[in-house]
């Protein structure tokens, strides 16, 4: 009987291994992103996806932010595992300089550049503005607060030689924000820093007439020589509705962060789930299909996560 008791003792171990000790927990993990009409949030939508379905045990959900800086400051207070951030932002947040002077975070740590972020400055045909010079006594949106944008217009302006006292009025405003307000006749202008095209100004663009101004010239040559992050680029005529020509701006590139502390295992998972899993990630949204092996550790502000370093280097 005793010999009975312990075999059936033993089994009862053994099932409960197998039913609780081969589940992976349920993990938690959340995705910070930008403005629901930028391009952060559908791709970051779709890396959920991917972890979700590739990785046991995950649940991952995405958060709508003010971007960049936000972003950054959301890893710092750990309310977030992951962030989609221009790489610019990334680098101020780890040196602690720019807009982190007194809130370094040495912690950031990188996945993948994703795709060029570019500075798309929008105004409206019944503004008259041709030039950034003629953005002097209109109403302009310079980004929303916390965003990469804002960092961004405040730059260029500082290099055309342009002050917000300058404007007839300064709004901080999202992309959706922005969008909204110009359709309304609330802006004359608004600087959108995004994969092109961008779910904001394909709408200014449907609803009323709008033109994309160029950033060119002497300025843009000294704001590289200050920032080298900026890369010239051009985005093709008939991108948005009533483009007809091409136009010249600048541009910085997306990239996925992570935190130090998140486990390098894990972080391997997410970069081999990623990369298993690119045209569903492309499919999210265009700028997704930018993504590449290749192409992913160019621009690489800050050092790699281990796990993604030990996913690469498996690839090499």
């Amino acid at each position: 009987m005793k010999r009975i008791f312990i075999i059936a003792l033993a089994l009862t171990v053994a099932l409960t291994v197998v039913l609780t000790g081969c589940q992976p927990q349920q993990q938690f993990l959340t995705i910070a992103t930008g403005s629901t009409a930028g391009v952060y949030f559908p791709l970051g939508g779709g890396l959920a996806k991917i972890i979700n379905e590739n990785i046991r045990g995950m649940e991952a959900s995405v958060r709508s932010t003010g971007a960049s800086v936000a972003n950054v400051n959301l890893l710092a207070e750990k309310q977030v595992e992951l962030a989609f951030i221009q790489n610019d932002i990334a680098y101020f947040g780890f040196t602690g300089t720019e807009m982190f002077v007194d809130k370094k975070n040495d912690q950031l740590r990188g996945i993948a550049t994703i795709y060029p972020e570019v500075v798309q400055l929008v105004v409206t045909e019944a503004s008259g503005i041709r030039t950034i010079a003629d953005l002097k006594g209109k109403r302009v949106s310079v980004g929303a607060h916390g965003s990469g944008a804002e960092a961004n217009s405040r730059q260029i302006l500082e290099a055309f030689g342009i002050r917000h006292a300058d404007f007839a009025k300064t709004d901080f405003l999202s992309f959706a924000e922005a969008s909204t307000n110009m359709r309304d006749g609330h802006i004359d202008a608004a600087f959108v820093t995004s994969g092109f095209p961008t779910a904001a100004v394909t709408e200014m663009a449907t609803s009323i007439n709008v033109r994309l101004i160029p950033i060119t010239g002497q300025p843009v040559q000294a704001l590289r020589t200050l920032y080298p992050f900026y890369t010239e680029v051009t985005i093709p005529a008939g991108t948005y509705r009533g483009q007809t020509e091409d136009i010249a701006t600048i541009a910085v590139k997306a990239m996925l962060v992570v935190r130090a502390d998140v486990s390098e295992q894990l972080v391997y998972n997410i970069t081999k789930a990623l990369f298993a899993n690119l045209p569903a990630f492309g499919a999210a949204h265009v700028r997704g299909k930018d993504l590449t092996l290749a192409t992913a550790q160019q621009n690489m502000p800050i050092p790699l996560h281990p796990g993604a370093e030990r996913f690469y280097r498996a690839r090499r």
